[in-house]
């Protein structure tokens, strides 16, 4: 298979599932035409592997000439995925698809899945796109527009409520607390960004308490600063409940403390308790408490096994 290839990337379009396996393909090389799977009515409510026609419910994303390679991430391009499949073009799961795994030419699956199989890649991390090329281009482009915030810098990453933690007003209130007591006791400068899932009132409690000490937080207006904060920060703050943002901070070269929430997961709590093992993150606690770190990206592994597998 030739390296020039430009493989599909499909997913639902979520933001997380897109970084994954567009992540995947960055680190084999490979310069990808991203498409967003959108089911129309009654299919959108109806689970994908249910789907009987799978490639007939996204036809807008699916059209000839069809790629050599696919790439999809989640459920739904999980189906699809499936229905692609033929002799010369290899499809590729990122996360457990949650249907034969023999419908795969290659599945990359956490640890925290729990699925083994000839053709499945484990990884202790989440897939994504954080590089250290990336980062020291981040670091240059935000390192003056970030200048003004006190060192030690902590970069502060939320999350929220996801069915299985509550980032809610109890929550928020109580890290809110926390980050203030935090830049107090001492003296860090603080950059909060929220996620699309962070509700908006847990947003404006935590501004309403770190930005009167000068801190700031990123109201979603103008350009992101996320990839920038990861570059500079001295210490990484990151809410329990995302496993891909608790990834992408591990693959710095800063410290990351996990923020708990209300909740529990037992595959979530498979992911913390290998990343505590590593070594690479501990428990917030209020305080600003670094600890020596070596940066942890399973991504380019396996992006470098996919390509041996498929010969790309």
């Amino acid at each position: 298979m030739s390296q020039a290839i430009a493989p599909w990337i499909l997913s639902e379009g979520l933001a997380g599932l897109q970084a994954q396996a567009l992540g995947l393909a960055e680190a084999a090389g490979l310069r990808a035409d991203v498409r967003v799977l959108k089911p129309s009515a009654p299919w959108k409510w109806i689970p994908a592997r249910l789907w009987p026609r799978p490639l007939r419910v996204v036809a807008g994303a699916i059209g000839a000439p069809l790629p050599d390679l696919v790439i999809g991430c989640g459920g739904m391009a999980a189906a699809v995925l499936a229905s692609l499949r033929g002799k010369s073009r290899p499809v590729v799961q990122v996360q457990h698809p949650r249907m034969d795994i023999g419908r795969f030419d290659l599945i990359v699956a956490n640890r925290h899945d729990e699925l083994t199989g000839p053709n499945v890649i484990v990884t202790r991390t989440a897939l994504h796109r954080v590089t250290p090329d990336r980062l020291a281009a981040e670091a240059e482009h935000w390192r003056d527009r970030l200048a003004s915030l006190p060192r030690p810098l902590v970069a502060v990453l939320l999350g929220g409520n996801n069915g299985r933690y509550r980032l809610d007003a109890t929550a928020g209130g109580k890290l809110a607390a926390d980050l203030a007591a935090m830049m107090r006791r001492d003296k860090v400068g603080l950059m909060v960004t929220p996620s699309r899932r962070t509700d908006p009132a847990v947003t404006a409690l935590i501004a309403s308490a770190v930005v009167p000490l000068g801190g700031r937080v990123w109201d979603r207006g103008g350009e992101n600063p996320y990839f920038g904060m990861l570059a500079l920060a001295d210490l990484i703050v990151v809410t329990q409940d995302s496993v891909s943002m608790i990834s992408e901070a591990a693959a710095t070269n800063a410290p990351v403390l996990v923020a708990e929430l209300p909740g529990s997961s037992r595959r979530q709590g498979l992911f913390l308790r290998t990343m505590r093992d590593e070594g690479r993150i501990r428990r917030f606690d209020g305080r600003f408490a670094p600890f020596p770190v070596t940066p942890m990206n399973d991504t380019p592994e396996a992006a470098a096994i996919m390509r041996q597998r498929l010969g790309l």
